[in-house]
């Protein structure tokens, strides 16, 4: 139902509503200098002003936070903020003003005089990407009448509960009062109870699904400032380290100086980017009441979820099991729910294991909705160390729970049998439980396969409900095609999910990482289907959680300064990077389309002359805006809308009007010139998907479903062909369609391809995890899996999406360039970092130093570098709630990793862009021991463990030596050796934790590295040798015995 002023489906909702006050485009330009979102206007239209003393400008968010969280003043007269209409009360607000009550405001009911001509008209608040409220004209007929069914579901009894009966009656009377006062409700009508409830909820449900909360003034201001200082004092401090060199040690000062300078600039690409940092905060009881009302179809947006895995022998068939049945279990509508599983070794060991999935999900489904259970993998729910009865209520739940424990124990053994069988491979290979051979025993060369085990008819829980959607995915390989590894694997499910489902929106995951909030997809859903921001929203990527860390975090597993301070900071900007897993996706953006361009509001010819005069503005405008309109419904069904890719104009279709596969097959006949046109465009986007008709038809379908005429048995042979070998061949997948091809991080180059594109992406961080995962936590596999992060952005800087010359001219933010510069070129940095970990070392050996005389003035740049160091930390610390403990891990990963996995990576990429050299890299392991952290003292020797063992060596030896020989020089040389010893040491600090690595459990230190250290010392204690510290060292002319007695 379309109506001019409001565009409906796909299309976000634009305002060309001539009743606008006409202070609306004067105020369009207000900045809050605060938080710099737009300030918005009052119900009245008048620009909201916060201070009334000195009007500076803050938006209505800022101002609440500042009252209920901060000093309550104005940041710039410090006046004490007044109370405005409709804004909550705080202590210390005036007490002439309380019988003012604003329950109205709360639910945001307008007023209609200003409608009275047009009677099917209303108002409500819209939330614009900002999280400001934009008043929205609204038709009674649409999806959010107030004269239609009450908004249901537990969500809104929930909240009813909250509060007591006459509570609530206090509640709705006070709103009814306040209507009653402004005309909107007679008094005759108040015997209603049951529809001023249902207006109410309807009101609560018209209110944002998410708002933004920006950090508290008092927190992030003080962390800019010293931001600025530190700046400005890295500039003195650099200024002295170039104007003061040390001729006796020239070569040493001159590479302390070049690293000292690429610090600076790591630091700046690191720090910039976290300068806007904001939360978010969700409403799911809100999306309920808006899409899941009682007594009508239920309307949140399906979603397919991906779940990849590669080998099931190093991630064991049980984790990914354990991910399959937690995605099956969630909470959200069953038939909107589909899992699709992609076996990249095609292996059968992983095709009878999900067999088995599928009929325990049948019994555990039904029993984690019944009992609401947290979290819905029953490995990770029966491990818990809690009081699982905590909130149960219902008196069969402990035998249940016995019942299922038991249950999910023989499910175990039937996989743990499943594994212990593939581990030898017959010599005629495997066979099926029905005498075929198993399509995939040549992993290398094989058809491409799919299993529907779920979602079909029949496959119902023992309950007799019905369950949703589970799908084998095994895209085909044959020899002498580039198979692009994970990514391609991705795009695989993409055009299989398209044809078989086609969810508009898409989750993908790791097989370790399951959903340990089962609402979490909801939580995506509040922006995604947001009215404003949901169109222009390419990917909601959630924080990565992890179990099976020890206490301590000796490798830094968490990345908690990561997820928590720097992801925060981009979400401020464009939005946060791609990382990989956990993250829900726009179809759309996937396949490379633009976001669509919020249109200009069309200026106003004359606003002199009064509304009846037809000759001016008000006729020309009614004349113009009804033809506008009957050409739309005229041309509507003929041209369809435009979006740009990449620089080209292609044209699609929304979800209800879309050509069907007949016409895309079978040509041009019968058709008008103008349709006939559009099929040929239509057909020139095989150039860009694939020769397949079905995918292309579920493209142009921007709210998902399959397009009509669709049979199974045609689609899954579809499905087949859509993950052929060959498929890829001559289009634009992995190039400006899907997951982007050219790297071994995937993750960075899609979201990167993404946001130079225009689209925003959301970090949502929910109280409760969204999703945990297994983490590879002894020192090698960890090493290994920092070397591929590290490879992957090596490879992307030198290809032809670095961010250092790549998009410029389209819509990626200047910030958000920043970050993704960092990301790629954080390898370099351990160059510079191994070179400045070996000399402190060679200071110490050679009794030089790379500074050569320390002045009154020198000493305080020195201190001022080393207080603002401390203070940033602090600071971001104090708002981030990142605990000093995880920001001492990050930085001692920091140096580890820069000295060994990153160096490896700069020089593995090298050799494979430049010279051709591909090189592997392991999949780390993703299961422990028996024993509780058992893998953390696990070692496992490789070449990544060789830099950071030789600079603790030599370093060591160099804190020896340096006190041996100011020893022996006495009291003089004592001063000198504090600046020295200081640096090394620092190096020493950094690499403990990788010390404590090679230790292993209870110090039992490898014969391997006992081997190497001694080679090692051995060497450098050659190299003191010739040296000599301890002889007397010659400064004057050398004498000799003349021969003559004196």
């Amino acid at each position: 139902m379309a109506m001019t002023g409001l565009a409906t489906g796909s299309h976000p909702l634009q305002d060309y509503d001539e009743h606008r006050p006409s202070t609306r485009q004067s105020v369009s330009s207000k900045i809050c200098r605060v938080c710099g979102d737009e300030i918005g206007v009052k119900e009245d239209g008048q620009l909201f002003v916060g201070c009334h003393v000195c009007g500076f400008p803050v938006c209505r968010p800022c101002y609440e936070y500042e009252r209920s969280e901060g000093n309550q003043s104005c940041p710039q007269c410090n006046t004490r903020y007044k109370r405005h209409k409709g804004c909550p009360r705080v202590a210390g607000d005036d007490d002439d003003d309380i019988e003012e009550e604003d329950f109205d405001d709360e639910f945001q009911i307008k007023q209609q005089q200003h409608h009275h001509d047009d009677p099917d008209h209303k108002n409500v608040f819209a939330h614009s990407e900002n999280g400001d409220y934009v008043q929205r004209p609204l038709h009674t007929g649409g999806a959010f009448s107030t004269t239609g069914s009450v908004a249901g579901g537990k969500e809104i009894e929930a909240e009813r509960e909250m509060y007591s009966n006459a509570e609530w009656k206090e509640r709705v009377e006070k709103w009814k009062v306040r209507q009653e006062k402004r005309g909107l409700v007679s008094k005759d009508d108040g015997g209603n109870d049951q529809g001023e409830e249902d207006e109410y909820l309807m009101a609560e449900a018209r209110q944002p699904l998410w708002r933004k909360l920006p950090i508290a003034s008092s927190k992030i201001n003080p962390y800019r400032i010293v931001i600025v200082i530190r700046l400005v004092v890295l500039g003195f401090f650099l200024r002295f380290r170039i104007l003061t060199p040390a001729y006796d040690a020239f070569p040493l000062w001159l590479i302390s100086v070049i690293c000292e300078i690429w610090f600076a600039l790591s630091w700046i690409l690191d720090q910039f980017p976290k300068w806007f940092p904001i939360e978010r905060e969700t409403y799911l009881d809100r999306l309920s009441m808006r899409f899941e009302r009682e007594g009508e179809p239920n309307r949140l947006s399906p979603v397919d979820f991906y779940v990849s895995t590669v080998d099931p022998l190093k991630e064991p068939p049980i984790i990914t099991a354990n991910t399959v049945l937690s995605i099956l279990a969630v909470d959200y509508p069953v038939d909107k729910v589909s899992c699709y599983v992609s076996d990249d070794g095609a292996s059968m060991l992983l095709f009878d294991s999900l067999a088995e999935t599928a009929e325990f999900a049948r019994r555990w489904v039904p029993f984690c909705k019944k009992h609401n259970i947290e979290p819905r993998a029953p490995e990770f729910y029966f491990s818990q160390k809690i009081d699982y009865f905590k909130d149960k209520v219902h008196p069969s739940f402990v035998k249940e729970r016995r019942a299922m424990k038991r249950e999910y124990e023989e499910f175990k053994v039937k996989i743990n049998a499943l594994v212990a069988k593939a581990q030898k491979k017959p010599e005629e290979g495997w066979v099926m439980q029905d005498g075929t051979p198993w399509p995939g025993n040549n992993t290398r060369d094989h058809p491409g396969m799919i299993q529907v085990y779920l979602g079909s008819e029949g496959a119902l829980d023992v309950e007799g409900k019905e369950l949703p959607r589970l799908v084998y995915v095994s895209r085909e390989k044959r020899p002498g095609y580039q198979h692009h590894k994970k990514a391609g694997a991705m795009n695989a499910l993409i055009r299989v999910s398209a044809v078989l489902t086609n969810a508009p929106f898409m989750l993908n995951l790791d097989c370790d990482h399951y959903l340990n909030n089962s609402k979490a997809v909801r939580e995506a859903m509040c922006f995604l289907m947001d009215p404003q921001l949901g169109k222009k929203v390419c990917y909601v990527q959630f924080p990565q959680r992890f179990d099976g860390i020890d206490r301590h975090d000796r490798y830094a597993n968490r990345n908690t300064v990561f997820f928590d301070i720097n992801m925060k900071g981009l979400d401020g900007v464009q939005g946060p990077v791609y990382v990989g897993t956990g993250c829900v996706f726009n179809r759309q953006a996937l396949y490379g389309y633009d976001p669509p361009v919020s249109e200009k509001r069309p200026k106003m010819t004359c606003d002199c002359w009064p509304s009846w005069c037809c000759c001016c503005c008000g006729g020309s405008r009614k004349k113009s805006k009804s033809k506008n309109k009957g050409q739309r419904s005229l041309l509507g069904g003929l041209f369809p809308r435009k979006k740009k890719m990449m620089g080209k104009n292609y044209k699609r279709k929304g979800s209800g009007s879309v050509f069907e596969l007949e016409e895309i097959e079978e040509g041009l006949e019968g058709y008008e010139e103008l349709e006939k046109s559009s099929l040929m465009s239509q057909k020139n986007f095989e150039k860009r998907f694939g020769q397949s008709p079905v995918f292309i038809a579920s493209t142009l379908m921007e709210e998902g479903g399959l397009p009509e005429g669709t049979n199974p048995s045609t689609l899954i042979k579809e499905a087949i062909h859509v993950i052929s070998c060959g498929y890829e061949e001559k289009t634009e997948w992995g190039k400006e369609v899907g997951w982007i091809y050219g790297s071994v991080t995937e993750d960075i180059l899609t979201g990167f391809k993404m946001h130079c594109r225009g689209w925003k992406s959301i970090y949502c961080s929910p109280e409760s995890a969204a999703f945990k995962g297994s983490a590879p936590i002894n020192l090698s596999d960890r090493l290994h899996q920092v070397l591929r992060w590290a490879l992957g952005s090596v490879e992307i800087f030198l290809s032809r999406h670095c961010p250092l010359w790549y998009g410029y001219g389209g819509k990626l933010k200047w910030l958000e360039r920043l970050a993704y510069i960092n990301t790629i070129v954080y390898p370099f940095t351990s160059i510079p970092l191994l070179a400045y970990c070996t000399i402190p070392a060679v200071c110490l050996l050679t009794g030089k130093f790379i500074i050569p005389t320390l002045t009154n003035l020198a000493s305080v740049w020195f201190l001022a570098l080393f207080l603002s160091i401390i203070a940033t930390s602090v600071l971001e610390l104090r708002w981030s709630g990142v605990s000093i403990e995880d920001l001492w891990r990050n930085e001692q990963f920091w140096v580890i990793g820069g000295v060994s996995a990153h160096l490896f990576a700069v020089f593995q990429g090298l050799l494979k862009v430049l010279a051709g050299v591909d090189t592997n890299f392991t999949v780390t392991a993703k299961a422990a021991d028996d024993t509780e952290f058992g893998e953390l003292y696990l070692f496992k020797w490789t070449t990544l463990l060789i830099p950071p063992t030789t600079l603790i060596i030599i370093n060591m030896v160099g804190v020896v030596a340096g006190v041996s020989d100011a020893i022996n020089n006495g009291y003089g040389s004592w001063g000198p050796l504090f600046g020295k010893l200081f640096f090394a040491f620092w190096v020493i600090a950094h690499l403990y934790p990788f010390l404590k690595g090679l230790m292993g459990r209870q110090n039992r230190t490898p014969t391997i590295v006992v081997l190497w250290s001694v080679l090692l010392a051995s060497i450098f204690s050659l190299v003191w040798v010739r040296i000599d510290p301890f002889l007397p060292k010659q400064t004057g002319p050398i004498l000799k015995q003349c021969g003559v007695e004196c």
